[in-house]
């Protein structure tokens, strides 16, 4: 196909050339001609019949190149070096015969006019017009043959290399569905599509891979984690079941149940907003969010908590601040962080949540003073059911942080956990909402 789109181009560029070339020797010869006319016709001898043919006469024998006829009206002819011939006016061509019929005015082309009552034709050799026209077509056919043979070579050469990444790719997607999640397709390097391609494909693949080890650790944490309170629910069953109770006690066996009953549709809670949320069905309902009223609303909510262990709680958060996103999850986010400061900080701490626009983004901190986390868990707490061994004293379940990155992954936006020296700061920066 690409042989022959380029030979087409060709055969086109040849036909404008070939004409091109044709029509400005055409208009030459014809230029020159009239020129030649115009000084016979004003030439003194030209007045008279005998003095028009004595001077054709002595023009036809010198080599100058053109051709000439003078004939009377009865066709006759007085003077040049052309035989008489139909007396026809203005441009005209005698055609270039064969070989064995060529006469003296072949491929002649020039122009008849009326003087007096005689007709002159003078005429030039469309030789060098013929030769111009036959090396035009020589030379076209020799280069449409080079240029189809190097279209064809190219196009094979192109066609190999195409599918040579296109068996790059397919032998990587079938190494990942017979099980092997760790390939990846080869990256080249040449800055073309398949580089894009190719960086587009791994990207999605860490994507996936990333899912699928989050979905196995997943399932093993639900059966650790809920291996506990359902164990502890079962016995307080069974003691409830084999002691003989009064009501009270058997009141207060139901209710122990209830709890723990209440804890493992909570951590099922839990997972099921993060499922919700890294599905990005809740992305449709995103609009213009008043990030500082939501700040605000989280901080009225969690005051009387901070009060009661007495601890500090300052904030700056700039005015109007707006982004683009979910107020329900953002509210969820803000609760979330803000409740784990108030909950692992000591009696006395001092807690502070900061909200300022930086050029396009919005900056949001909340930090405390408390134990902080190890550097080293930073990354990891931000998994399902993983928490610190001193929170484990504590009610939790290890999915709100959890819930926190769904969240800030959903909105595009970038969640950082740094020490506060001592404490924790949580960096979230959102794309502030266009104004």
């Amino acid at each position: 196909m690409y042989a022959g789109l380029t030979g087409v181009t060709f055969v086109l560029l040849f036909g404008v050339i070939f004409w091109s070339t044709g029509r400005f020797m055409r208009h030459q010869i014809d230029d020159s001609v009239s020129s030649e006319i115009g000084e016979i016709a004003t030439d003194g001898q030209a007045k008279h019949p005998e003095g028009l043919r004595l001077l054709v006469q002595g023009m036809a024998r010198h080599p100058s190149g053109f051709y000439y006829l003078l004939q009377d009206s009865h066709g006759t002819a007085l003077s040049g070096n052309l035989p008489s011939t139909e007396p026809r006016l203005g441009v005209r061509e005698w055609a270039q015969t064969p070989e064995h019929h060529r006469t003296p005015y072949a491929g002649i082309r020039g122009q008849g006019v009326m003087i007096s009552d005689d007709y002159l034709f003078v005429g030039w050799s469309t030789h060098q017009l013929h030769e111009m026209q036959e090396f035009v077509a020589g030379a076209f056919l020799w280069i449409l043959g080079a240029s189809i043979l190097l279209a064809l070579s190219g196009g094979i050469f192109m066609s190999r290399r195409l599918m040579r990444k296109i068996e790059n790719v397919s032998r990587t997607t079938r190494n990942i569905m017979d099980g092997d999640l760790q390939q990846r397709v080869a990256v080249q390097h040449g800055g073309d599509e398949f580089e894009h391609l190719a960086l587009s494909i791994n990207s999605m693949l860490d994507r996936i891979e990333t899912l699928m080890e989050d979905l196995r650790q997943v399932t093993t944490n639900i059966a650790h984690d809920l291996r506990t309170p359902l164990t502890r629910l079962r016995n307080r069953l069974e003691l409830a079941q084999r002691s003989p109770l009064a009501e009270a006690g058997l009141r207060d066996a139901i209710n122990a149940a209830c709890r723990e009953t209440d804890v493992i549709l909570e951590i099922f809670g839990a997972l099921m907003r993060i499922a919700q949320v890294e599905s990005g069905a809740r992305r449709t309902g995103f609009a213009v969010v008043g990030l500082s009223e939501v700040i605000d609303t989280v901080v009225e909510v969690y005051k009387p908590a901070v009060e009661e262990k007495r601890q500090c709680l300052v904030e700056t958060i700039a005015k109007d601040l707006t982004v683009f996103g979910d107020k329900e999850l953002l509210t969820q986010l803000f609760a979330n962080v803000l409740e784990n400061a108030i909950l692992h900080s000591p009696p006395g701490a001092r807690l502070s949540i900061e909200a300022q626009r930086d050029t396009q983004r919005v900056q949001v901190t909340i930090s405390d003073d408390g134990p902080g986390i190890p550097e080293s868990m930073r990354g990891k707490v931000l998994g399902r059911f993983v928490r610190l061994d001193d929170s484990r004293t504590t009610p939790g379940s290890g999915l709100g942080l959890s819930l926190v990155a769904a969240i800030a992954r959903l909105h595009n936006a970038t969640l950082t956990l740094a020490g506060n020296e001592p404490g924790l700061r949580v960096c979230l920066s959102l794309e502030a909402a266009a104004e």
